[in-house]
């Protein structure tokens, strides 16, 4: 019998983002594709019994959950210093830089341990992550070049940034995420979509101010649309004053921009149900793993010439340039008013968005890693 332990922590993330979802996708496709007399088991940080029970539900073929006595916070400082193991032996998948990096025995006991990085933020725009959460990735990297068996990177992009910052030799493999399964519409979406408040006309995107997100060019953008044009961004919450502020200094009506917080899969699967579009302006990204849900969901998407985003929408989106950053939000406006009032070319993005996401699943991410395991 073999087992493949995975460290599912990201899965409990409170934000709940990309990262997260990617964790119980992977974690559930690697279940799915386990080969013969193969098992997963996972590994979680102290947790409460309701967080536990979402595990038990999303992952019911888990064969194991390992439980640390250590918290979240104090699991990721004792890794950093390279304290704490996790229960077991063999094959060790992290699904981020969260890993128990250490010196083990591949060649004679058969351990092995794997990481993944999901981009280069905390390098190349450190101000984005704050001092602590970049110099904590800095760290684990550092561990990962000197410990790690391999490295899992979502794209082709991540794998040449790296490049720069470590030396992996041969250890990168890109293996890329999917859009989540979890994103489905409701059968009542009309009355989730009420008790959202949804406005009638609106543009969907993710997360806050965050320097390489882009959305305070997003928020300028605005000024060159129509009024009846919302903005709605998931993951401020309601009352977010750096997001009023920014919209009161674009000379904007408060109404013009509206923070939803975290929303559930299926509040998220409504508001991308009834996106005018989905905008993703990131200056800086490793994967996009939003784009690519918004692409299976049909909406016109309109993102940044980021290497990583080029990569992967190909042709299903709209692209728009990043530089000169003075006229970023300009740029924006065009795009975005380009899918709003061409009916044809939204509906050419409809199938188009719909045939690229159908190009990356979640078997066969899984079973990628199967087989980097099975290599090593």
């Amino acid at each position: 019998m073999t087992t493949l332990r995975v460290i599912i922590d990201e899965m409990l993330s409170p934000t709940h983002g990309s990262v997260a979802r990617y964790s119980e996708e992977l974690t559930r496709g690697l279940i799915a594709s386990a080969p013969s007399n193969c098992f997963v088991e996972a590994f979680v940080s102290a947790s409460t019994e309701a967080e536990y029970a979402l595990i038990a539900e999303r992952l019911p073929n888990l064969a194991k959950l390992h439980k640390s006595a250590l918290s979240r916070r104090e699991l990721r400082a004792s890794w950093q210093h390279g304290f704490t193991k996790v229960p077991g032996s063999g094959m060790l998948h992290a699904t981020s830089l969260l890993a128990p990096l250490r010196r083990h025995d591949r060649l004679n006991r058969g351990d092995q341990i794997v990481v993944t990085v999901h981009d280069t933020v905390a390098w190349t725009r450190p101000e984005s992550l704050g001092t602590r959460r970049a110099g904590w990735s800095r760290a684990m990297l550092k561990r990962a070049e000197k410990y790690a068996d391999a490295i899992v990177v979502p794209s082709h992009t991540v794998a040449q940034q790296l490049e720069s910052i470590a030396s992996f030799g041969d250890r990168v493999r890109v293996i890329s995420g999917a859009a989540s399964t979890s994103l489905r519409v409701p059968d009542n979406v009309e009355e989730r979509a009420v008790e959202l408040d949804l406005p009638e006309r609106f543009l969907l995107a993710i997360g806050g101010l965050e320097p390489h997100r882009g959305n305070d060019h997003l928020i300028h953008a605005l000024r060159d649309l129509d009024d009846d044009v919302i903005l709605v961004l998931v993951g401020p919450e309601p009352e977010d004053e750096s997001v009023a502020a920014v919209v009161a200094a674009e000379g904007l009506s408060p109404e013009r921009v509206r923070c939803l917080g975290t929303l559930s899969n299926e509040d998220l699967s409504v508001a991308f149900d009834h996106a005018a579009a989905f905008v993703y302006p990131n200056l800086e990204v490793g994967f996009g793993m939003p784009v690519l849900e918004a692409l299976s969901f049909g909406i016109p998407v309109v993102h940044s010439d980021a290497p990583a985003l080029l990569e992967l929408a190909a042709d299903a989106g709209v692209v728009v340039e990043r530089e000169p950053a003075e006229g970023y939000g300009e740029a924006l406006a065009e795009g975005i008013s380009r899918v709003l009032n061409d009916a044809s070319l939204a509906e050419r993005m409809f199938y188009a968005g719909q045939d690229r996401a159908r190009a990356f699943n979640w078997r066969m991410s899984a079973e990628k890693v199967w087989q980097l395991h099975a290599d090593l």
